[in-house]
């Protein structure tokens, strides 16, 4: 079965390891960064968002005039939008892209963040918001006829999108959360559920939690899984640990010039949600897991968004992302701390590694199967 890799297209080149180098919104940077990524074997990018960021669709399109072949992944608040205006701007950027959209729909899972947009319900409130956003998103996509729609949330008569996605292409929906309000909705309502990167134990609990929710739904398929990694790669092992302790002190080098912090978005300790704690709770218990999994990143991040390492040459690396597609994950997303450099070598050194794996899967499948 297909493998896809998923990156990362920003604005400048900041990390959790050194102040950005470029203005803060750089169009040259944004189509450079991108196109590594196409030139470099990777399936898609990722639009990112936050309250202070850049609106991403208008980056999306950005990419989308200026790199021909790389997919799109827009990541999108329902606090931020009406459903079918959000509809409307997914159809025109699809058809703008020749099809090549992707919507990966953020619930949100800090208040305080939430709140710096207007946004007041409660978490619960913000994934049953999500699951009616979705629905009425994908009606608009899909209906030929007008609609109406009266929900918790939402109240709308007689719509209907005249200008619909590129050529019958439905854009794929992507989700994610680890909290018990939050696999409900995904499970029944995305092509493709998001988790980050835990040890292959805990990546198994939460894939069968998702197929679990996905059969309680109705539906014959569950959603592909993506999981999330900070790969740090290097010609030998030795070289990668060294790599990975200069990253780690660099991490704790800009967050104690920033008093302690990295993101207004996200607070060291005590996060509020279910990922970041899950991140921090494994992290509790040991720096390694598997072959190549360290925790340390997130340990000092406080968890922030995807932060567990992977750590080896790309022979490991590669091996190590291969017990998850054994799993079931089938969405890798992958992001560096040198953005731009990173992304050109997890492309170059451990993207071919693990499709040829991938593929000698499948012809051993072919084999047992004939």
């Amino acid at each position: 079965m297909p493998v896809e890799f998923l990156g990362i297209a920003t604005t400048n080149d900041a990390s959790e390891t050194s102040e950005r180098t470029t203005r803060p919104v750089d169009p040259d940077y944004l189509v450079r960064i991108a196109r590594a990524h196409q030139d470099n074997g990777w399936t898609r990018v990722l639009f990112a968002y936050g309250s202070s960021g850049p609106e991403p669709a208008a980056l999306a399109a950005h990419v989308a005039v200026h790199v021909p072949a790389i997919e799109l992944l827009l990541a999108h608040r329902p606090n931020v939008s009406y459903p079918t205006y959000a509809a409307k701007t997914f159809a025109t950027l699809d058809q703008l892209s020749g099809g090549r959209l992707s919507v990966h729909f953020i619930s949100g899972g800090n208040d305080h963040e939430q709140g710096r947009e207007g946004d007041t319900l409660t978490k619960d409130q913000r994934y049953a918001r999500t699951r009616e956003y979705i629905q009425i998103v994908k009606r608009a996509w899909t209906s030929a006829e007008p609609f109406d729609h009266h929900g918790e949330f939402y109240d709308l008569d007689d719509f209907v999108l005249d200008a619909k996605p590129y050529e019958g292409h439905v854009p794929t929906v992507s989700f994610g959360g680890s909290s018990d309000a939050a696999y409900p909705v995904g499970a029944a309502e995305a092509d493709i559920y998001a988790v980050w990167g835990e040890p292959l134990v805990r990546t198994a609990e939460q894939i069968a939690r998702v197929h679990a929710e996905a059969q309680a739904a109705g539906r014959a398929t569950p959603p592909r899984i993506h999981a999330a990694f900070r790969p740090i790669i290097a010609p030998t092992e030795k070289l990668a640990w060294e790599k990975a302790y200069d990253v780690l002190g660099r991490i704790e080098a800009r967050k104690a010039a920033q008093g302690g912090v990295l993101s207004r978005r996200h607070p060291i300790d005590k996060p509020e949600n279910a990922g970041s704690q899950r991140l921090l709770e494994i992290a509790a218990q040991g720096e390694r897991f598997d072959t190549a999994l360290w925790t340390a990143t997130a340990k000092a991040t406080g968890g922030a968004g995807n932060s567990n390492a992977l750590v080896g040459t790309p022979e490991q690396v590669a091996e190590a992302l291969l017990a998850y597609y054994d799993l079931g994950v089938r969405v890798i997303s992958a992001r560096g701390y040198d953005l731009l450099d990173d992304a050109i070598d997890f492309g170059r050194y451990v993207i071919p590694l693990v499709k040829e794996g991938v593929a000698q899967r499948d012809r051993e499948a072919e084999r047992v199967a004939a």
